[in-house]
């Protein structure tokens, strides 16, 4: 890592290696879209200010680790998440969160209608933060905001994020603090639908992560569940694959589930702490024109909303951290699969 002292003697402003700044899209359906571009460094991120703060791509040395599915970039959605047309907003990126009310497909509980992965994915932030500045020989990078999901005489909840990483490295913290601002008690339902797409998600590309127990959503996963952790060639109008794994936890409590790419010698790795996150779902296309894979920390089961949830209670918080970690060389790879055999070991 380069002191500042020795960085700031050839970088006059460290806007020409990293940093933070407000971009805005003006064409088509992303006109209008606002980020925050983060970059480190090797790392490129925009936080999309209009959906969330979630991030629209990952790219790191240059090379897109993430989805963009076919209706593409898009600034507010007109329609937002309402029924079936959620699948018209829905362009994925490198991740994007889901809930707080539903997390899966779209459903009516108890006469109220739940759209398709919840409202938080389309809910613009609010007090937004953006800095960049050196503290204790580092140069980091912060951005925050405030969502809140909320209707009269129903739930009133706020998602605080906070995103940071530091110049040079290759790792990005998503902090979520979610607060019940309501009177009444409120479920708390959450995922987040971190995606891969090429040239980092090409046929052949696996999944690393400590899963004791694999579950296929329907017949069309179970037919696939013996290479739930490869990625074969696209098939023409393939049915989707969706399946819940419970994964091992460290002594720590910590586990993790990865992305990796043999052939890049490039892994995206995604840690987060069980007992806070208990499960992962994942997600698999092989549909030509949809190639897609999502590894998806979750708290819900397969219906994303009447399951294993959480309660809020009136002014209870619920805190949620997410690290994306990405590992570069073959040596790295190595280490996170040792890693995934001593977590494991840690079970038996």
């Amino acid at each position: 890592m380069v002191d500042q002292r020795t960085l700031m003697a050839v970088c006059g402003h460290m806007d020409q290696v990293a940093g933070v700044r407000q971009m805005k899209f003006q064409d088509g359906r992303a006109s209008g879209l606002r980020c925050a571009l983060v970059e480190n460094g090797p790392v490129e991120m925009p936080l999309m200010l209009d959906k969330c703060l979630d991030p629209a791509w990952i790219r790191y040395k240059g090379i897109n680790l993430s989805l963009l599915t076919k209706p593409g970039l898009q600034g507010r959605n007109p329609y937002d998440t309402a029924g079936d047309e959620a699948v018209r907003s829905i362009m994925g990126g490198a991740m994007f969160t889901c809930g707080l009310g539903n997390v899966h497909g779209n459903r009516v509980v108890d006469g109220v209608e739940h759209p398709t992965h919840g409202r938080m994915r389309t809910t613009p932030a609010e007090k937004v933060s953006m800095d960049a500045f050196w503290e204790n020989g580092t140069y980091k990078i912060r951005v925050s905001g405030e969502m809140r999901e909320a209707q009269i005489f129903g739930e009133n909840l706020v998602l605080r994020r906070t995103v940071e990483t530091v110049y040079g490295t290759r790792e990005i913290v998503f902090t979520d603090e979610i607060e019940n601002q309501g009177f009444e008690e409120q479920l708390l339902c959450f995922l987040y639908h971190c995606n891969a797409g090429y040239p980092f998600l090409v046929p052949g590309l696996r999944v690393v992560m400590p899963s004791i127990f694999c579950s296929p959503r329907d017949a069309d996963a179970k037919a696939g569940e013996a290479d739930w952790n490869v990625m074969e060639e696209p098939v023409e109008h393939a049915p989707e694959q969706v399946f819940q794994h419970e994964l091992a936890a460290d002594r720590n409590g910590n586990t993790f589930a990865a992305f990796v790419n043999d052939e890049l010698q490039i892994g995206l790795c995604i840690r987060f702490e069980k007992s806070v996150i208990p499960y992962l779902t994942q997600w698999k296309s092989l549909a030509a024109g949809d190639f897609a894979m999502a590894l998806e920390p979750t708290n819900c089961g397969f219906d994303g909303r009447a399951g294993a949830t959480e309660i809020l209670k009136p002014f209870e918080k619920h805190v949620n951290r997410i690290r994306f970690q990405i590992l570069d060389g073959e040596d790295e790879i190595e280490l996170l699969e040792r890693e995934c055999r001593e977590v494991l070991e840690c079970t038996m």
